[in-house]
């Protein structure tokens, strides 16, 4: 019987904390609106601004010293992704396009988690361009353990028939060929 008022006083719990959540969620989601912006865009234009890290997410030095090259680090996922391999311990080389306020605001992420942050500005659909950014990160930390490579970019349409194949070029040559 006490099993039983245990797992409902639980489960209740729970739900209640859902609901809370919940509340949050839904007074978030009203903040936001539809945002368009020519690619690449320009995150620090976003309102409201993206949340990259929880601050009750607390590192347990899993990538301590490693070094981590990332494509596309200035902004969204890759972003997160560049500010979570710093509160793990890794020091990180980001690859950006254009978007130079972008990458220096992830560098100062990166840098507030007391890790290194070494901005590659350039193009991934060079051929010439990708191996220089793996040398120039080995030069500057002396080695490198991860590639994260998931710069990408995407042109959505309404319809097939209003397709740009220049811009499925470019899709291609960015989301795929840059891999190779």
């Amino acid at each position: 019987m006490f099993g039983f008022w245990y797992s409902y006083f639980f489960v209740d719990e729970l739900i209640t904390k859902l609901f809370v959540v919940m509340k949050k969620y839904e007074k978030a989601s009203k903040k936001i609106h539809q945002q368009t912006q020519k690619t690449p865009g320009d995150e620090h234009k976003m309102d409201p601004k993206p949340v990259y890290i929880r601050d009750d997410y607390k590192g347990s030095s899993k990538l301590l010293d490693k070094i981590a090259l990332i494509t596309g680090g200035d902004s969204g996922i890759d972003r997160a992704v560049a500010v979570h391999f710093a509160r793990e311990g890794a020091n990180v080389s980001i690859v950006y396009l254009n978007e130079d306020k972008d990458a220096k605001e992830t560098q100062e992420l990166v840098k507030k988690e007391g890790r290194e942050c070494l901005l590659i500005k350039g193009d991934i659909r060079s051929r010439k361009f990708c191996p220089k950014a793996v040398q120039k990160t080995v030069k500057h930390f002396g080695k490198l353990n991860i590639l994260v490579n998931h710069a990408g970019e995407q042109h959505p349409t309404e319809k097939i028939e209003k397709l740009d194949l220049d811009l499925v070029e470019k899709t291609y040559q960015t989301n795929i060929f840059a891999m190779y």
